[in-house]
Parts: C-alpha cells; structure tokens; sequence
C-alpha cells in the first residue's frame, strides 16, 4: 500500500519542485547552507522566557540556508535569494510544549476551516510565527490545559491586528515584515477581521465551528470506542508512513529508483496493508460504499 513507483513532477511553485509521491505529494526546494553568525546571534540575545539558553543553542548550531527566491514586486526578484532558518525552526517547533502545540493546530483549522484564504493571504507559517512569538514573550507556566483558550484568543487577535495594520514580525529576524508580499483585497480582509473577532467573542464555543473536531465531539458522545479504536490505526499508519519515507531515502538510488526488496520496507508495506483492510472492512460494515485501499490511504493521512 506504501507508495514506491518513483516520483512525478508538477509545475515549478517559486523555489519549490512539487512531486507526488503515489498519492501524497511533496515539495522540494533547492538550499544552500549559509553562514550567518550575527543574525543567529541578534536573535540569540534577546531577552526571552523561551526557550532556555540550552535550546537557544542548539537553534544556532542548525544555521541556516539561502533559497532561490526574491521579494515578491521587487525589480530584481529573479536574481534574488531568500534567507531561511527551516532546521531551526522545527527544533524550536519541537520543544513547544502540549498547550503550545494545540494553540498552533488549532489555529491552522481556524485559518483552513474558517478563513479559508485561497491565494496563501495567511499561511501555516503565519500561525507558526504568532505561535512562536506567544511562547517567547510569556511565562512558560502561564501555557496549560486550563488556559488554552485563553491563548487561543491572543493568537486570534495577534492574527487579527496582523491582518489589520498588514504587520507581522518574522520570528528569526523581526526587522522583516511576513505580511509585506501577502495580497490582501481590502473587502476580504475586513471580512476576515469581523470574523476573528466573532470568534474571540465565542469563546470556547468555538471549536465547533471546526469540522474535524466537532465530528469528533459528537461521534465520541455516541459512541467513543470506534473513534478511539480509528485514532490508533491513524496514528500507526502515520507512524509507518514516517518510516517507510525515511527508509526510501536511505535505499534509492542516484537515478531516484528505490529498492522495493529492501526487507523492512516490505515489512513497513504488509502492516499498512493490514491496516487500510481492516479499516475498510469496518467502514463497509457501517455502510460506506468506499473499496479504494489507496483513496482511504490518502483520507486517513490527509
């Protein structure tokens, strides 16, 4: 069931080299690793509550890479390059802790399910960078379970003054405005503006404007097992794909052909195959008319 035909291309996407994978789909972007001390340093030396020195410097040691791509509307946009911090970036994004997490999933469903942009106005790596800014500038024992709501609400109104006054602070290098290049029309950006703020004035309330979590809600008041049970075959099946991606890199060849003998990927390859037919066989006693292995492979991934 593991996809492992090779990769097609897609149209060029600004630095990115979109390709599928079988049914999923990746981009990759040509880097340079670059050495840039005294922005890394700049960023090192303020004065923060996260994340520890300890986590700062392993952030330093990641460094950082230079992308082929330039400012958007700049005369010299096809000659210019990008500075990024991705490697950094992720090490920081993995010492979020569960509250700080959550804050930043959930404000991707909002944007997605909600705003819905569909020019990339706002983009996952704008929630990334709110997120990221919150951790910073508050008490780390301010971040958990009981007030995540509460830091709901200032990520929703860090969002909001965002989209209102078109400034957003890049995390890396605050001099660097993230929403300079995004296209905003006027009309749909009050829109979205008095739609943050019904949001803030909801509440708790809402979650259930996101759909994921209010099929969730609903199916576990009825009946929690079958969602705990489906849970846990997502979770493996996302567990083995992270594997079986991981495991292909290291086996391919120069010309990107993989070796489809390697033992642990036919092992990878046989327990997603178990997964999907017993997923597929429940979903068909409940009803669904689906039979496409590799269609249900994509939805629970997706």
């Amino acid at each position: 069931m593991v996809p492992t035909k090779g990769f097609n291309p897609y149209a060029r996407a600004g630095p990115s080299w979109p390709q599928s994978y079988g049914p999923l789909r990746v981009d990759n972007v040509p880097a340079i690793r670059c050495y840039c001390p005294g922005i890394l340093q700049k960023w090192a030396s303020r004065a923060r509550h996260w994340p520890s020195l300890e986590i700062v410097e392993k952030v330093i040691a990641k460094g950082a890479f230079v992308t082929p791509i330039g400012f958007k509307g700049s005369a010299h946009n096809h000659v210019e390059w990008r500075i990024c911090f991705n490697t950094s970036e992720i090490e920081l994004v993995n010492y979020l802790n569960d509250t700080q997490v959550k804050i930043y999933i959930l404000l991707k469903m909002i944007v997605n399910d909600v705003l819905k942009p569909q020019s990339k106005e706002i983009t996952s790596y704008t929630v990334k960078n709110i997120v990221l800014w919150l951790a910073e500038n508050n008490p780390q024992t301010l971040f958990h379970s009981g007030s995540l709501f509460h830091w709901l609400n200032e990520g929703l109104d860090i969002l909001r003054t965002a989209l209102s006054v078109r400034q957003l602070p890049y995390y890396m290098i605050p001099e660097k405005n993230l929403m300079a290049e995004r296209e905003l029309d006027d009309e749909q950006q009050c829109v979205w503006v008095k739609s943050i703020t019904d949001m803030i004035n909801e509440g708790p309330r809402i979650i259930m404007r996101l759909k994921k979590i209010s099929q969730a809600v609903m199916a576990k008041i009825y009946n929690p097992e079958p969602l705990l049970w489906y849970s846990r075959m997502r979770t493996e099946l996302e567990m083995l794909y992270l594997k079986s991606s991981n495991r292909l890199l290291r086996t391919s060849y120069n010309n990107g052909q993989v070796d489809e003998t390697d033992p642990i990927v036919k092992a990878i390859d046989k327990r997603v195959n178990e997964i999907i037919r017993e997923v597929l066989l429940c979903m068909q006693l409940e009803g669904s008319t689906i039979n496409d292995g590799i269609k249900l492979y994509v939805m629970m991934l997706s």
